[in-house]
């Protein structure tokens, strides 16, 4: 299966979709899914520009028309009727096969979503082409009730969509990225699931963005990883 990591660094606006849709067009026939970011067709620091920036599923027919060719999972900040979600949606065969809304909305120092987005409220997995799989949005993965769950549902495949901004900086690297391989490495294993983990990159509101998106195998180890800070469109075999 060749899988494609879109890290890259989305703007404050509606232009992401055709963007995306010029990465998916460059490497659909060499693909058979591409995976971008949390939040990636609308950038992440959205505040009160959500109610501008929202898309709903009609608008987004392009992506389902690509999905023809090539599997498709999209960070969206979707209108649902009169809410806002923070949402995974899975393309594939012309269709929305799945979608997950994001369940532990941050919301301390930086971070506002809960201000912004109604959470979702369970995780799920569905089958395609004889694999399970399961879609988890960046804080998700940070609360023990989430791997519990993961277990229980024992997927093939989880996805990981994330804007993860950089911190803690020092000599001996990036904190951040630290506890965060921790985190990934633990639940690939104890789900003895591979785990593919997309972080954006780009700057926002004196944000940094760090990227270091990466596959992981059922065993916890870090098979294949992009670049620090830099925006990276790459295919792996898994």
């Amino acid at each position: 299966m060749q899988i494609t990591l879109a890290q890259i660094a989305p703007k404050l606006n509606k232009t992401n979709l055709q963007e995306s849709i010029a990465i998916i067009e460059k490497v659909k026939d060499k693909s058979d899914l591409i995976v971008f970011p949390e939040l990636s067709l609308s950038g992440y620091m959205l505040q009160d520009k959500l109610t501008e920036d929202a898309w709903s599923i009609e608008e987004l027919i392009p992506l389902i028309e690509l999905s023809k060719e090539i599997d498709i999972v999209m960070g969206v900040a979707l209108r649902d009727k009169s809410y806002f979600r923070n949402t995974a949606l899975y393309f594939s065969d012309e269709k929305i096969i799945a979608r997950h809304y994001k369940v532990h909305l941050p919301n301390y120092g930086m971070f506002e979503e809960a201000r912004y987005f109604e959470s979702g409220k369970s995780f799920e997995s569905f089958t395609l082409q004889s694999k399970k799989i399961s879609m988890v949005i960046c804080e998700d993965l940070w609360h023990e009730n989430t791997h519990k769950d993961l277990k229980e549902l024992n997927p093939d495949i989880i996805i990981a969509l994330v804007a993860s901004p950089a911190r803690g900086f020092s000599d001996e690297g990036l904190a951040i990225e630290d506890k965060w391989y921790e985190i990934i490495k633990k639940v690939a294993f104890e789900c003895s699931s591979k785990l593919l983990f997309v972080n954006r990159v780009g700057f926002e509101d004196g944000l940094g963005f760090w990227g270091g998106s990466c596959i992981i195998d059922e065993k916890g180890v870090i098979q294949e990883k992009l670049e620090h800070f830099k925006q990276e469109i790459k295919t792996f075999n898994i």
